[in-house]
């Protein structure tokens, strides 16, 4: 089978042909337009809406004065049908906007509102208009909006976010380049802009930039011109908090390339960049003419891969057609399902009317995919083709994108009384299309790349219906190749689980544990930016390096302020948590913070600037004890638990208990790194919080989580729900040990319940009992974690249980690779996997922290040894000395 990266390089773009009536529906050769996607309803397929631009130049080289003007500047409206491939001229009701270009557009539903721009006359108002298509009766309306707003202006940015907010951005007011922000509640009536005032790291004025609103409410803002005219290559997102603030952040990332006048657009988390202008109006050639943001991994890519520096020279763009095609400026693009199209532009002093399209795909397709031709080719007799594009081939196919019904929607005559209830339609007609895309692209369902699941998360809305869905484990896993371990350019790819030699040998652990007692301590309060400052401190996934200096960074007295805060969300939420896909699922961690680091690396981190706006983070226990970093790893997970409550989380497992931990490396580390006064007063409160964590995870009440199993006790979830926290091991009853300690039988062939390696009054529990628990509870799927397993994860019961483990090479001899998984909104579970790292090339003289974590484990396993392998020999070792567990 051929493997699919999971990164997958920007798309080729292909001439579309397309067809018109009459030369006035063609849209002809034009620049500094719009183009924006409607979702489909009940009686349309989806539509683009190209509005206004510039149609002629003056000047040029035919011309005796230095560069070119923009002239023909017009307010036509030309609407493309994607099923029929077939461009028409729409004259709408009502008092359209005056002809303008250098605008910006908006859909809300099945409307477009367009704001600014320049025209004939002058700067355009900052007034919204919009173009209703609501029951196929094409209308302008006015919107009227109280107090004062952005103003006029061109070159600026906007789109809807979360469904909900226009936000615009930048731009020029005929004195000066802009930076400010602005919000129109689409929701609260009247309608008033509001002047943002974000937090973070804000953008510098620019113009001509682009902006897109990932489906789940980010709003990216890419490139521009500053005020000195040079071209900008940074990109920012902006984000709308549960508590109203908005926040820049600045997106990770090495940009291809500088540009201003380029377009960019959403698909998934995937945003398409294309052409674009350099200094003085140059065009951008090259591979760099074709990018691709990816921001769930935080990674640009072109059509090579991973850029790692900005590409200014040509390149192959000399003699890759496709990539001459893009050499262009002030065109436009929008989206509908997996393609993205682009119309029109300017390349030198030549206005263009080609139309392009591509798909965000894990690879690419041959001229005649399905997935460049499930648009209907139609049998216009008659009808006229645009002669530019001659040379591609079609292939007539069924309803290709074709979306089933949401219902019409209607507009009071003179307001937006409907924007809220349109965009709503619009989040699921969206998710629609996608799924018709699928469909017709002809890709059979286990041969669909697994790399792009976070983008199709972002693609709608849930709604509960999707809930119906089985839950099934993917095909194939997402593996990170040895030799390129650590870095987000290397080679990602996709194997078989049937390639997973390793899978079923896991590290067998052998022992009980004694009781140690806790204190008692005051609380304390928590001050606002103690958890931020964590963050920012340790949420380093590419460059966090093991500190030479082993001297932690927070006291004793913020140890207990953290503890607190996050204390106080755990004991608000219920004892089993109850969750909605998509959700990352980790495994044991044990200290091992440079694998959390490396996991968040690959496959995307939780933070504004990464994927957290659209996938829940879930770990399932064992943070602490045997690696050397317990401290970064625990306070970090509770920093992010207290910045994002409601989509980070937390359960507890087994090495979560003070009798536990005082063994296995957490209490020494915290004495060794904070002193032994602090470093006791933190290791009793973290354990007290411990007590406090949640105990197992529902995610949408089909798949259930936990730290070790089922048990003897366990039978059913409610019996998990009882137990009432705060809650230590020895007043949790057997239920409580059960729940964090026991482990499936060896193998599917061994049913029932039998005695754990792991000490006395500890059990295995077979496949029978997985199964009966799943069907009594009408469950599909059991996650549990507390295992080493060589492969990172492990089914158990024909597939009903999977054994998850994150941390790589366990104490530094198990050489196994860590895994998470991550379970789609589609209940599709995708494991993705780390290897071990190489040992270092270094000399000990230059590598002193490598050094240090290789002591820390040598003289931590001489004291309690490593579990061995399945099916390896076991050293005759006295179990009730607690070497093991």
């Amino acid at each position: 089978m051929n493997a699919k990266p999971w990164l997958h390089p920007a798309p080729s773009y292909r001439t579309l042909e397309t067809y018109w009536d009459t030369d006035e529906d063609a849209p002809g050769p034009r620049c500094g337009h719009t183009l924006t996607a409607v979702a489909a309803t009940k009686t349309t397929g989806p539509r683009l809406i190209l509005f206004g631009g510039a149609t002629a130049i003056e000047g040029g080289a035919t011309s005796s004065a230095p560069g070119i003007r923009l002239a023909g500047v017009t307010n036509s409206v030309h609407l493309y049908d994607v099923l029929t491939r077939k461009w028409t001229r729409i004259r709408p009701a009502g008092e359209p906007p005056s002809p303008r270009a250098a605008h910006a557009a908006a859909a809300v539903g099945t409307m477009v509102v367009f704001q600014g721009g320049i025209g004939p006359a002058g700067h355009s108002t900052d007034d919204l208009y919009v173009l209703d298509l609501t029951n196929d009766k094409f209308k302008w309306h006015r919107v009227v909006v109280q107090g004062q707003g952005p103003g006029p202006r061109y070159g600026h940015v906007m789109d809807l976010v979360s469904q909900r907010y226009l936000v615009t951005v930048s731009g020029n007011d005929g004195k000066r380049v802009l930076s400010d922000a602005w919000a129109l509640d689409t929701a609260q009536k009247p309608y008033v802009w509001q002047r943002l005032n974000p937090e973070g790291d804000r953008p510098s004025a620019r113009m001509y930039a682009t902006a897109s609103a990932r489906s789940d409410g980010m709003f990216l803002l890419c490139g521009g011109r500053d005020a000195s005219g040079a071209p900008l290559a940074d990109a920012y997102g902006l984000l709308m908090h549960r508590n109203g603030q908005w926040e820049w952040t600045l997106a990770p990332g090495v940009a291809p390339s500088p540009r201003y006048q380029h377009a960019a657009v959403f698909v998934g988390a995937r945003l398409h960049v294309t052409g674009g202008a350099l200094r003085g109006g140059r065009a951008i050639e090259g591979e760099a003419a074709v990018a691709v943001l990816d921001t769930a991994a935080g990674v640009w890519l072109d059509r090579n891969g991973l850029v790692t520096s900005s590409r200014t020279s040509k390149g192959h763009g000399e003699h890759d057609p496709s990539l001459e095609l893009m050499r262009r400026c002030r065109h436009a693009s929008a989206s509908i399902g997996v393609r993205i199209y682009i119309y029109g532009g300017l390349k030198g002093d030549i206005l263009l009317d080609d139309f392009l399209v591509a798909e965000n795909s894990p690879f690419q397709s041959d001229v005649n995919s399905p997935l460049l031709t499930s648009e209907r080719a139609p049998t216009h007799t008659g009808s006229k083709v645009n002669q530019t594009n001659l040379g591609y081939v079609t292939t007539p196919t069924p309803d290709g994108l074709h979306s089933p019904s949401f219902g019409s929607l209607s507009m009071d005559k003179n307001s937006m009384e409907k924007l809220r209830e349109a965009s709503a339609a619009e989040a699921e007609a969206a998710n629609a299309v996608w799924q018709a895309a699928q469909a017709a692209s002809a890709v059979p369902p286990e041969e669909t790349s697994v790399s792009d699941d976070n983008s199709q998360v972002a693609e709608a809305t849930s709604d509960g219906s999707d809930t119906e869905a089985d839950v099934r484990l993917h095909p194939r896993a997402v593996v990170v190749a040895k030799e390129a371990v650590g870095n987000l350019g290397g080679m990602v790819r996709q194997l078989s689980l049937d390639q997973f030699e390793n899978e079923s040998r896991r590290m067998i652990p052998l022992n009980n544990e004694l009781s140690y007692p806790t204190k008692k301590f005051t609380r304390q309060r928590s001050p606002q930016g103690l958890h931020k400052k964590i963050i920012s401190t340790l949420l380093r996934p590419r460059n966090w390096k093991a500190p030479a200096n082993r001297r932690f960074f927070l006291d004793s007295y913020e140890v207990g302020e953290l503890c607190y805060a996050a204390e106080q969300i755990f004991m608000q939420e219920p004892t089993v948590l109850q969750l909605r896909a998509p959700v990352k699922v980790f495994g044991d961690l044990h200290g091992q913070f440079g694998d959390l680091m490396r996991l968040f690396d690959e496959y995307g981190f939780p933070s504004t600037a990464g994927d957290i706006t659209y996938i829940d983070y879930l770990f399932l226990g064992d943070y602490v004890d045997r690696g050397q970093h317990s401290l970064e790893t625990i306070t970090l997970l509770l920093a992010l638990k207290i910045e994002y409550p409601e989509n980070v989380h937390l359960i507890r497992g087994n090495h979560e208990a003070a009798d536990i931990n005082a063994l296995f490396g957490f209490r020494l580390e915290c004495i060794e790194r904070m002193g032994e006064n602090d470093g006791i007063w933190a290791w009793t409160r973290f354990n007290q919080l411990f007590n406090c964590l949640p105990l197992a995870a529902l995610i949408e009440k089909k798949i259930i989580c936990m730290h070790g199993g089922i048990g003897r006790s366990i039978h059913s979830v409610e019996q998990i729900e009882k137990l009432e926290r705060p809650i230590t091991m020895d007043a949790g009853s057997i239920i409580l040990m059960d729940l964090l300690w026991s482990d499936p039988t060896e193998n599917d062939s061994i049913e029932g319940l039998r005695p754990n390696a792991r000490g006395p009054g500890l059990v295995t529990f077979g496949p029978d009992r997985v199964s009966d628990f799943c069907k009594r509870n009408k469950l599909q799927l059991i996650i549990r974690a507390h295992e080493c397993v060589m492969d990172g994860f492990e089914r158990f019961a024909q597939g009903q249980l999977i054994t998850l483990f994150s941390a790589t090479n366990y104490c530094g001899t198990a050489n196994n690779a860590g895994a998470i998984l991550v379970v789609g909104r589609g209940l599709v579970v995708v494991p993705k996997l780390i290897h071990p790292l190489p040992p270092p090339l270094q000399s000990p003289e230059t590598s002193p922290e490598r050094v240090i974590d290789d002591m820390w484990m040598q003289e931590l396993n001489i004291q309690r040894p490593p579990t061995p392998t399945r099916g390896r020999p076991q050293p005759d070792l006295d179990r009730n000395s607690l070497a093991y567990i």
